[in-house]
């Protein structure tokens, strides 16, 4: 990483790359002044397929933030009526019913309303993190957080787990639109896999819309400081033993292993605008790093990346589904954070940073890294939306994707990946044409099987070029995807000098 940090310093480097991606945007412009004609109407050709019935999936959204205020206002006030003698809190010693847990914040259902529970995010929230996290309280309430949105409750997630089920009809009632919730595990014992799977398949939380991803929340300072774990390499063992294990025999955890058959990849979460200390190449080893302070991003990428890599190696060996790295990156803090996903990450979250590196940018470029980007989130916190790159990077050809990262606190309507992309399309002047590319973007980023891909965007989708692009499932003309892949052929070829033998298939 450090050579790249390097290469990210050169001035020649820079001005290159600066030049490369002017002349990909430029190059793009061209092919719309000759061929939008043509591109829509080949889209006019193609029977049947529109914007609304291509696939896309929303590739970052947080499952606890999956539903939008008013369903989730909703559903509290449906169980408020339907359900208040249900025993749902311990607190101060009480076992409490739903019914006293309002009483005791002075409120009733007839209060309730959107502005009350207060969980969308506002001016207050920008670039201001922690607020924004309060804002998963509803009605400013952790307890109404651990009634609602959390699984490991008194009453067995189970409130969750109705509200997922609503929301997973609501996604196969709209039949084309997909989703890739992140569900958290911390790291602070070994049992964490074992109820959260148990949660996943006794309450049959299954859908071929959905695929789950796991999250980590980088916070090993706060255990450490609590003393739950004793070092790195504690928070390591709790999150990757229970998997080596039950690769190794699934009959040792038999539920976790069904679970982690909708598991596609592996995330990385907090806040990345906090200072952190450079990485080097002297830091302690998992093993001896017991001191209380984080470490760096990059030392939590390498280190999931490695045990990944493994144990990926271990389930393709037994036929078993792998797991792909796919962290929040760029969304704010140090250059660095980019760099170091760029060796390890299969895609990343975000990625709104590589507009200050033109070097990284062109590399991501290169190697067709998926970004799945949320403008309106991003909005909120750390970037306004007419300055977010989007529009830039898709013109340049990096493989992005939109996503909705949390409808909770942003979205209004019951269809946020569509209000997403609408909202895009208005402001930015996207086509129908840039819509369905970006939709299918969505899909090849994303973590489902072969047989849906195939299903869902052609049988060859896999193959690079127009070889690989079925306009009757994906609407985008196969002059787009040529175009594509000639400009990335050209740079490929011209940073090779020529001596390149490209592959034919992306990864499945």
């Amino acid at each position: 990483m450090h050579y790249i940090l390097r290469v990210l310093a050169a001035g020649d480097i820079r001005t290159v790359c600066h030049h490369r991606l002017n002349l990909l945007e430029q190059k793009f412009n061209l092919h719309l002044m000759v061929n939008a004609d043509r591109e829509l109407l080949a889209q006019k050709a193609a029977p049947h397929r529109d914007f609304y019935n291509v696939r896309k999936v929303d590739t970052h959204v947080h499952h606890s933030a999956c539903m939008n205020q008013k369903h989730l206002l909703r559903f509290i006030k449906s169980k408020l009526k339907k359900e208040p003698d249900e025993v749902v809190i311990f607190r101060d010693g009480t076992y409490l019913t739903l019914k006293e847990v309002f009483e005791s914040l002075d409120l009733t259902g007839y209060d309730l309303n959107v502005d009350l529970l207060d969980v969308h995010a506002d001016k207050s929230t920008f670039h201001r993190f922690d607020k924004f996290n309060l804002k998963y309280n509803p009605c400013g309430q952790s307890r109404l957080r651990e009634i609602f949105l959390k699984q490991d409750n008194l009453i067995q997630g189970r409130f969750l787990a109705e509200l997922t089920k609503e929301v997973f009809a609501d996604l196969e009632a709209s039949k084309y639109q997909m989703a890739e919730y992140r569900i958290s595990i911390y790291g602070r014992k070994k049992s964490e896999w074992d109820q959260m799977a148990s949660w996943i398949v006794n309450n049959e939380l299954y859908s071929e819309n959905v695929v789950w991803l796991i999250q980590i929340p980088r916070i090993y300072n706060v255990y450490r400081e609590m003393g739950t774990i004793n070092s790195f390499q504690n928070l390591l063992d709790n999150i990757f033993l229970p998997l080596f294990e039950v690769t190794v025999d699934p009959s040792s955890h038999p539920q976790l292993h069904v679970f982690l058959e909708q598991v596609v990849g592996l995330d990385l979460v907090d806040d990345e605008s906090k200072p952190e200390r450079r990485p080097t190449k002297h830091m302690p080893t998992p093993e001896q790093w017991t001191n209380v302070f984080n470490p760096a991003y990059a030392y939590y990428v390498y280190y999931c990346y490695a045990n990944l890599y493994t144990l990926n190696k271990l389930r393709d060996s037994k036929g078993m589904t792998t797991i792909k790295l796919r962290p929040h990156c760029g969304e704010a803090g140090d250059i660095d954070h980019l760099a170091a996903a760029f060796l390890t990450s299969h895609n990343i979250a975000h990625g709104v940073n590589l507009k200050k590196s033109p070097v990284l940018q062109y590399l991501y470029y290169l190697a067709q890294i998926g970004l799945a980007m949320s403008p309106l989130s991003n909005n909120s916190l750390f970037i306004d939306y007419h300055r977010n790159p989007f529009p830039t990077f898709f013109l340049r050809g990096l493989n992005v994707s939109l996503s909705t990262d949390d409808p909770l606190q942003i979205h209004l309507t019951k269809e946020p990946l569509v209000e997403e992309y609408s909202v895009a399309a208005s402001l930015w002047k996207l086509s129908s044409c840039d819509l369905c590319e970006i939709a299918r973007n969505s899909v090849y980023q994303s973590g489902f099987s072969h047989r849906l891909k195939s299903h869902w965007i052609g049988r060859n989708y896999y193959k690079r070029g127009p070889d690989g692009n079925d306009i009757h499932q994906t609407n985008v003309p196969h002059i787009r995807i040529e175009f594509r892949h000639n400009i990335w052929k050209d740079e490929m070829e011209l940073i090779h000098f020529g001596n390149v033998k490209l592959p034919e298939e992306t990864d499945r």
